[in-house]
């Protein structure tokens, strides 16, 4: 059939769309609210599976979570998504087989294979959201670890104030990268705590010179855990996704990378594959994976 139903899950919707073993959309891609509880859920991919498994090779999912080695079970949610949402049994939602990776792993795939990092063999991709996703590419192969967990962006990174991160540790890459440590330095410089990300972005694009700062200094935290992250993989080079990449200057990251770097030099790029790369990465690494 040379297709796959590709879902992607997240903790506001749920996308799905047929795609082709080149990693393009070749139907209509639909849109879900994401039920409330875990077994909505569940009720929710069962009745999408159906109605295009019959026409498929097997249905690919991008989750958000840590996903285990074997592609089949979640081994760790978080907190966007309901109790219990870990527990459903995805291999039992159809009648083929059922492909599961976490969704940031699946979107680094997209970049590798169709992407800003295509023809790159190492390539280290930062989503900036809210939150900090990762996914680690090595001679070709995506960084798994022992439990299928790399890649979580949740290393110190203190500027000597204390910062309580998702994770319940304080100081983490994720809460000075990511939207939120945007909004926490805009705090510190304006010392307003009800002042908000937009807020931010607006008063920069009005040359306010606290908010210019604050977005100076937000990037340079960006670049530093990044420089952190090429002293330990010497990749060839980072992508940049998510709501927040757009705010990113990645000529002057990469310079700030590679003034400061113990390994080689790298480079630093947008991302190209799109929206739904979760899903696209999600349908060629279970093509690459398990046929």
């Amino acid at each position: 059939m040379n297709k796959a139903l590709g879902i992607d899950i997240g903790g506001t919707k749920i996308s799905c769309a047929l795609i082709n073993t080149q990693g393009e959309i070749i139907s209509e891609v639909e849109k879900f609210k994401t039920p409330k509880t875990s077994k909505e859920i569940e009720q929710k991919l069962k009745e999408i599976i159906s109605k295009y498994e019959q026409d498929v090779d097997f249905t690919a999912i991008a989750t958000a979570g840590a996903v285990n080695n074997e592609n089949n079970k979640i081994t760790g949610s978080t907190a966007n998504l309901p109790a219990g949402y870990k527990d459903i049994d995805f291999m039992t939602l159809g009648n083929k087989k059922i492909f599961i990776e976490n969704d940031a792993n699946c979107a680094c795939w997209a970049e590798y294979k169709k992407g800003a990092s295509f023809g790159y063999k190492n390539s280290i991709m930062l989503t900036l959201g809210t939150g900090v996703g990762g996914g680690i590419i090595i001679n070709s192969k995506l960084l798994k670890g022992s439990t299928g967990a790399a890649g979580e962006m949740h290393f110190p990174l203190s500027r000597a104030s204390r910062r309580l991160c998702t994770c319940n540790s304080y100081d983490c890459y994720e809460i000075y990268a990511s939207g939120n440590g945007l909004k926490k330095t805009g705090e510190e410089i304006f010392e307003d705590k009800n002042i908000t990300t937009y807020d931010i972005i607006e008063k920069a694009k009005n040359n306010d010179k606290k908010a210019l700062r604050a977005l100076e200094i937000w990037q340079e935290d960006i670049a530093r855990g990044m420089l952190g992250l090429q002293n330990i993989f010497d990749t060839e080079c980072f992508v940049l996704s998510g709501s927040m990449e757009q705010f990113v200057d990645v000529k002057k990251v990469e310079e700030y990378i590679n003034n400061k770097t113990v390994t080689s030099k790298t480079k630093v790029f947008h991302a190209k594959a799109g929206n739904m790369a979760g899903m696209i990465g999600a349908v060629l690494l279970g093509y690459d994976t398990i046929l």
